[in-house]
């Protein structure tokens, strides 16, 4: 790819964002409206004070990924929870408001730590927690949409969408147990088949011996670090758990019914599937109304309920986001600043060295 090429292709990455962001915002506003704004309000108002504790359960989110983060830093590398947790602040708002914000986010947390942590363990660790994430993400779709169908009547759209999930996530699991059994290095593997095309194949080349340094670095902490997979696990579950117990709490205070745990778990379940498939959808704005909203109808707590619950989400993200700008700029950093970097290094890995006759 040519210096040419790239503007355009961020170009295009920006407008497929904005459009994703317009239409979001559209579909927010239709369910907002459907679902009645006099009764979203009065479920707001009923929330009051209890919102604080809403915030105080997303940043315990917060705190037990970054917690699981450090695990996977091995020594003699170290990582304390506290700068992970900011670190992960950062990354979060990042990959919320910025395009292509998956590719952003975790440059964003590594940029964060730089002055604590180098950056090849910085990205080798980040890449673990995120492969036991997935894993425990996955694991906790599958059990959430097997219990709907098992549990509910579901309308034809979520029950065909619960069994994707279970499809999808069943798959999933099934690739990664494979890829990490046979430590499956597809990554270095993708990158010698394209350079065997002729695709750029001393950009490549260099490419390549930095993936093949990372894959190694990730499967040499399952055979080194098998003792932390407990407690990384215990963490990333407990991620899950606290999300149910935000959709309790939330439920309990602006519904006049009151949850059982098996339906905390299922609204939480929904909200993963929203995240997962929705990412770059910024904030989830609209299908998150959606999901919750139609799943709330057959739980019987009304689309109102479910609509509110969404919003209370949003509003919890929204101030943990100024947080984590409040945290880039003390730290000298800007969204905008952070996302120039990943796109300059992504550009700079496909541009051939320029020979020189000093050296």
């Amino acid at each position: 790819m040519s210096q040419k090429e790239q503007p355009g292709a961020s170009g295009r990455v920006s407008v497929a964002w904005v459009l994703f962001a317009v239409a979001g915002l559209a579909l927010f506003a239709y369910f907002v409206w459907k679902a009645g704004p006099a009764e979203i309000w009065a479920n707001i108002s009923r929330l009051g004070a209890g919102f604080l504790l809403v915030v105080l359960l997303g940043g315990m989110r917060f705190g037990v990924r970054a917690g699981a983060w450090t695990l996977c830093v091995e020594p003699p590398h170290r990582l304390g929870v506290f700068e992970a947790f900011k670190a992960f602040l950062v990354g979060d708002t990042a990959g919320n408001v910025v395009p292509l914000g998956l590719v952003v986010s975790e440059p964003t947390k590594a940029a964060y730590v730089r002055e604590r942590l180098a950056a090849e363990p910085t990205l080798a660790s980040l890449a673990v927690e995120n492969i036991f994430y997935m894993l425990s993400v996955a694991l906790f779709m599958l059990s959430g949409a097997g219990a709907l169908l098992l549990s509910f009547a579901l309308p034809k759209v979520l029950r065909f969408a619960s069994i994707g999930v279970v499809a999808g996530t069943v798959l999933f699991l099934l690739f990664a147990l494979f890829a990490l059994r046979r430590q499956w290095r597809f990554l270095t593997w993708a990158l010698e088949h394209a350079g065997r095309r002729g695709l750029g194949r001393k950009a490549l080349e260099r490419r390549r011996a930095r993936v093949a340094s990372l894959e190694d670095r990730v499967y040499g902490f399952y055979e080194r670090s098998r003792s932390r997979f407990l407690p990384i696990l215990v963490l990333e579950t407990s991620f899950h758990l606290l999300g149910v117990t935000e959709a309790y709490l939330t439920l309990s205070l602006i519904s006049d019914l009151v949850p059982t745990p098996l339906q905390a778990f299922l609204f939480e379940s929904v909200n993963r599937v929203v995240n997962v498939v929705f990412k770059f959808v910024p904030m989830r704005a609209g299908v998150d109304e959606f999901g919750t909203g139609q799943l709330a109808k057959v739980l019987a707590f009304g689309m109102g309920a479910g609509v509110t619950l969404a919003v209370v989400r949003k509003a919890r993200m929204v101030v943990w986001m100024g947080v984590g700008v409040v945290l880039l700029v003390g730290r000298g950093l800007s969204i905008r600043k952070v996302a120039e970097e990943a796109a300059a290094a992504r550009v700079a890995e496909t541009k051939e060295p320029v020979p020189s006759s000093s050296r």
